[in-house]
């Protein structure tokens, strides 16, 4: 009997993807046929269409939207770059532009920078790469330096900046009112009896700590009370940050009576460094923050804050994206989309008895 003759490895062909060429030869129409029938073109008739979707899904055919993307020079994929994801504003804002993506038939891509620029820039690339219709961004907290930006406008990606946005009228991009934001805070700590109010600050390259301290010197205005610098603390505004920055009032000869912070985070150190040391919260020093993260509502006692907005945000980031689209090219001034804030009072800042300040607006 004669010996068996070792069968082949198995083709790598079985686990290759199906292809629109393999769909082209198995019914004998050309690549284009194929492509268009998928699209539901309407120079191709409705047989053929049948044809071809009912072989694309006995081969269970997956579209390549990479390869798409790189025949037509752009994609249906959109990509999201943030400072990080964890907490509630970043992750609602990607939500809100999610939703709004899914609607109209994009995919979202997700890269953080991790508050590093070096990531930021090498997510550019990878972006650009991916050749992605558009790019929405928050920039880091350690950006100075926005060249890397104009390689995306070379490219023709239309590109839109929300929250932490680049200085000057030539950006697309949504952010709130933090300049009201932050003198409808600190009028409330005002309006509680407050007059030794501190800040909280974070670094002033950002567009949003310089309009939240603005905001906040706006108050102080309005009330006819003068600066006092060393009440003033700029940080990065994390948990271990506001903790040093509360230690540091605390120690001075007449501390604060209350404390605004352009985060959330930074509140949360302050509160547990106060709860510490026996100061009482609201009623030797009054507590507000920035953000309104769910720390807040869990905090004992729970944290005045600023409401951001986020979805809300997203859905107008990705509308103005759709803005820049349906241009092509064309000229399309700047433009900057401006949202209200909201001030939710909690626990932490309000003395009873006292009146609430309504509808404060910031100075001009």
């Amino acid at each position: 009997m004669a010996a068996r003759r070792p069968q082949p490895a198995a083709s790598s062909e079985a686990a290759r993807p199906v292809s629109m060429a393999d769909l082209a030869r198995e019914l004998g129409v050309s690549m284009t046929t194929i492509s268009r029938a998928l699209s539901d073109h309407h120079s191709i008739g409705p047989a053929t269409k049948q044809a071809v979707l009912k072989l694309a899904k006995k081969l269970n055919y997956q579209p390549n939207h990479l390869a798409a993307a790189l025949r037509k020079g752009r994609s249906q994929l959109l990509g999201v770059m943030v400072p990080y994801i964890e907490g509630r504003f970043f992750a609602s804002v990607v939500h809100g532009i999610e939703t709004a993506a899914s609607r109209a038939g994009y995919s979202v891509i997700i890269c953080q920078s991790n508050e590093d620029v070096a990531q930021e820039r090498r997510n550019i690339e990878t972006l650009l790469r991916a050749q992605v219709a558009g790019i929405l961004v928050s920039v880091s907290r350690t950006t100075t330096d926005f060249q890397h930006f104009d390689k995306v406008r070379k490219h023709k990606v239309p590109l839109v900046f929300f929250d932490r946005v680049p200085a000057g009228d030539g950006v697309n991009a949504v952010l709130l009112d933090d300049r009201a934001g932050a003198y409808q805070a600190t009028c409330h700590l005002l309006a509680q009896g407050c007059r030794r109010v501190a800040h909280l600050g974070g670094p002033l390259h950002l567009n949003i700590y310089k309009n939240r301290r603005q905001g906040y010197l706006d108050a102080l205005q309005e009330y006819g009370l003068e600066l006092e610098e060393n009440l003033i603390l700029h940080s990065s505004l994390t948990v271990d940050s506001g903790r040093e920055s509360m230690a540091q009032l605390l120690a001075l000869p007449t501390p604060p009576d209350a404390v605004f912070s352009a985060g959330d985070s930074a509140a949360l150190g302050a509160l547990q460094v106060l709860k510490s040391q026996g100061v009482r919260v609201p009623e030797d020093v009054a507590l507000a923050g920035f953000s309104n993260e769910a720390l807040t509502s869990v905090a004992e006692p729970n944290i005045t804050s600023v409401d951001q907005r986020c979805e809300e945000m997203g859905q107008a980031a990705f509308r103005l994206f759709t803005e820049l689209v349906e241009a092509d090219g064309g000229a399309l001034t700047p433009r900057q989309v401006v949202l209200q804030p909201q001030l939710f009072v909690r626990a932490s800042s309000l003395h009873s008895g006292v009146e609430e300040l309504h509808n404060a607006q910031p100075l001009a």
